[in-house]
């Protein structure tokens, strides 16, 4: 059996834009960074939105960077058995406590779920008010096969959430 837990949160009061993934996968919480997989796609797609190249960052200016844009980080699950990193594979998923988190955000006006296990499991347990935007993204994940160019464009739909 395979427990593997979420990161904390990376928000703060400023967070205007809140990333969901569902839970980070083996090359992620054996760095201990969000998407640490070279080949997830995930720095490079929200660096296309903030427009910095966050890829080209090391990872403590990658989230600097992404606070000062107004976009924080978290996961929809707390914890849950998954042998690998395919979303697939998770069994027994407690969710993360998305209300606590989005209740504690004042300026936060939208949430994004990359990939369909986070909107899946986001959209189940988030109680969102009319003030706030659920978007579903494509998955930045590489076993995700949709090309680079349409996934940048459906992520392009953040750009109004982040700061200038």
């Amino acid at each position: 059996m395979s427990l593997k837990r979420a990161f904390d949160p990376v928000v703060d009061a400023d967070t205007r834009l809140l990333i969901l993934g569902s839970l980070p996968g083996d090359a992620s919480l054996r760095a201990a960074q969000y998407y640490a997989h070279p080949q997830n796609a995930f720095w490079r797609l929200v660096g296309g939105v903030v427009e910095v190249d966050l890829a080209a960052l090391p990872y403590p200016d990658r989230l600097v960077a992404l606070q000062a844009a107004g976009v924080g980080l978290w996961d929809v699950i707390a914890r849950a058995v998954r042998p690998g990193s395919l979303d697939g594979a998770i069994r027994d998923a407690e969710a993360a406590d998305l209300n606590l988190l989005i209740e504690r955000l004042p300026r936060l006006r939208a949430v994004a779920f990359n990939g369909a296990t986070a909107a899946r499991i986001g959209r189940r347990t988030l109680r969102a008010g009319p003030h706030l935007r659920l978007i579903d993204l494509p998955s930045s994940s590489p076993a995700h096969t949709r090309s680079p160019a349409s996934k940048a464009e459906a992520w392009s739909v953040l750009k109004p959430f982040v700061a200038p």
